[in-house]
């Protein structure tokens, strides 16, 4: 059943108001080169791209924390780059955007994630990326968890966005959710397919996509198991969770809260136009987490994540959703339902 409107403006009404949310993850920039293909190289069979236009954008865990501020939810990133010009343009793109720069932590030995996707207006061409996946060294991760622990002072969530570019480790991850523990600090993790599930153990809130969701559960021992309520009943056993939402592309989401009657509920896709799947994971996970800190219900806030996923899936790239969008999207959904 969707929320009603009144509830849904009582609880994103609260998004500019509350404390800042911690981003923790992997950082990077996405670059997008757009243009026409005319022909094909003489040199080589493959398409020549004329390029019309070229942009960079905050990716990986910064596309969160840009998604945050875009809602209206003030938050702190947090993560590593390398020492060179990528860095220097991950922290102009963040202060372009209103976002501060002072939890980037820098490491020499790294490259900054950069991803060049060449494309037409009907398909990528290729997708280039320089990276470093290498685990980071313990100085590092050091320098990182001091200046989490400097944050976690006045912020009201943590989000972990692992990429698995080499940020976290069992014992960064362990820490971070110790930190949460203590302080009473709502945490969300969007996981990394790549990562050992037992790292996030102790998180309030895991949100895999059904993929990683089955891949977390092998991990765990459970190696034929596709019963989606039997999967989340095993990640929150198994991890310790609170909450666990299965994002479902097409099928919508599935939620499980233990804080309710631990029963696996469905909300239908909001999206009923899909140009572009990059990102949406992104914009969900800052929409269910800033709904939660409002004082959603998990049901409540995976539908106001899955509207705002609906939003960026029609734009191109690494997008993001604003307000005003977000709340033109509901209503109209709400209409086509009633």
């Amino acid at each position: 059943m969707i929320l009603t409107q009144d509830k849904f403006n009582q609880i994103t009404s609260q998004f500019a108001q509350l404390q800042p949310v911690l981003v923790i993850g992997d950082l990077g920039v996405d670059k997008y080169t757009f243009g026409e293909v005319k022909r094909i190289s003489p040199e080589a069979p493959v398409p020549i791209l004329e390029v019309s236009k070229e942009w960079d954008k905050l990716g990986l865990a910064a596309n969160v924390s840009d998604n945050l501020k875009s809602l209206n939810v003030p938050s702190t990133i947090c993560g590593i780059v390398g020492e060179d010009s990528r860095a220097n343009l991950v922290e102009h793109l963040l202060e372009e955007r209103g976002l501060k720069t002072w939890g980037i932590v820098r490491d020499r030995s790294r490259m900054t994630t950069y991803k060049e996707r060449v494309t037409t207006a009907t398909q990528q061409i290729c997708r280039v990326d320089y990276e470093t996946k290498d685990q980071i060294d313990e100085e590092t991760s050091k320098r990182v968890f001091t200046r989490i622990q400097e944050f976690s002072l006045n912020h009201s969530g943590v989000i972990i966005e692992d990429y698995g570019k080499g940020l976290f480790t069992q014992e960064l991850c362990q820490k971070i959710i110790g930190l949460c523990h203590d302080k009473k600090i709502f945490l969300a993790v969007d996981p990394s397919r790549s990562t050992p599930p037992v790292w996030y153990k102790g998180a309030t809130l895991l949100k895999p996509n059904k993929i990683e969701s089955q891949m977390m559960v092998e991990a765990l021992g459970y190696f034929k198991e596709r019963n989606l309520e039997n999967i989340a009943k095993i990640l929150v056993d198994k991890l310790e969770l609170s909450k666990v939402i299965i994002t479902l592309g097409a099928e919508g989401m599935a939620m499980l809260d233990t804080a309710t009657d631990g029963k696996l509920k469905f909300i239908p896709t909001a999206a009923n136009e899909v140009f572009d799947v990059s990102g949406a994971g992104d914009t969900a996970i800052a929409a269910i987490t800033a709904s939660l800190l409002s004082g959603a219900s998990l049901e409540e806030a995976a539908w106001v994540g899955n509207c705002a996923a609906g939003v960026v899936v029609r734009k191109r790239g690494t997008a993001l959703c604003t307000m005003d969008e977000l709340s033109d999207y509901f209503t109209n959904l709400r209409n086509l339902v009633h």
